[in-house]
């Protein structure tokens, strides 16, 4: 496969030429094809514009805060002098099937009673798909992209999602915190289709469940020349009684990928968020 190699990839485009027996006077023409979108120009990351998914009006929604228990992050908090809050599912949405409620009502007990929400952040745990979108909080996601796979990497513990371009999904992959992505160019946007998703972890910031049904499909395209969208997606007939749509948006900025984060190095002093530790070497 071909390595890691930040920076614009060239993607060299044949030519399609005349047949040999065509006759001399035949006019053949030329249609250039249409180049790719490129995510990865310039060494630069993409970090987060938004929270939270973006509903699509029309669609059945993704799962939204409980407007009983305002949610106010870090940045808020710091602007206004106040104590920050952990976000509090609401699960009066209608498109959730009962045992999903069930699982998140009883996170939401636990931060309404004072206890620390679970994220993959924090607890240096594999986002899945889609929450991996909404990592780049602070720190990016950068893009490789190559003839044959584009990866996506969130440089604050270098987890990274590779998606195998042009090819078909396998007949039963085994469930994986990724999964299996392939995907494909429609013109100026990238189509990632994921499948064989373990169920070990959730899909959004409020804690939403899912099964290893779940079929997560992306369309990411560029707004402009420093904002990155993408349209998802979101299939698991265990969990929704119908598929649901989000947007989501990025900012592009000038920060080269070149520096290593370690994710469960001195994260432990001040919480327990059940951060997984070796108890020998696995080397």
């Amino acid at each position: 496969m071909p390595g890691l190699i930040f920076g614009r990839i060239l993607l060299v485009v044949g030519v399609l030429a005349g047949p040999a027996w065509a006759p001399s006077n035949a006019q053949v023409t030329m249609q250039p094809k249409a180049s790719v979108p490129d995510f990865s120009s310039n060494m630069v990351g993409w970090v987060n514009i938004n929270p939270d998914f973006v509903l699509v009006p029309g669609a059945p929604a993704p799962t939204r805060n409980d407007p009983a228990y305002p949610y106010v992050g870090n940045q808020e908090a710091r602007r206004a002098g106040i104590q920050p809050t952990f976000r509090v599912a609401d699960l009066t949405n209608p498109n959730l099937r009962p045992w999903a409620k069930e699982i998140m009502k009883r996170e939401n007990d636990k931060v309404l009673a004072g206890g620390i929400a679970y994220t993959p952040r924090s607890s240096c745990m594999p986002a899945g798909v889609p929450l991996f979108l909404m990592f780049p909080v602070a720190e990016p996601i950068y893009f490789i992209q190559t003839p044959k796979q584009v990866r996506m990497i969130f440089v604050g513990d270098a987890q990274v999602r590779r998606i195998y371009l042009d090819v078909p999904h396998s007949a039963n992959p085994k469930p994986s915190w990724y999964g299996e992505s392939v995907g494909r160019y429609e013109g100026d946007t990238l189509i990632v289709d994921t499948i064989g998703l373990n169920n070990k972890t959730y899909l959004d910031n409020y804690r939403t469940p899912h099964t290893e049904k779940l079929h997560v499909v992306e369309r990411w395209k560029l707004i402009d020349d420093t904002t990155l969208g993408v349209t998802l997606t979101v299939d698991d007939p265990d969990t929704f009684y119908q598929p649901w749509m989000a947007t989501h948006r990025y900012r592009r900025i000038p920060r080269p990928g070149d520096h290593e984060e370690v994710c469960a190095e001195n994260n432990q002093s001040l919480f327990d968020y059940g951060i997984p530790v070796a108890p020998q070497p696995d080397f």
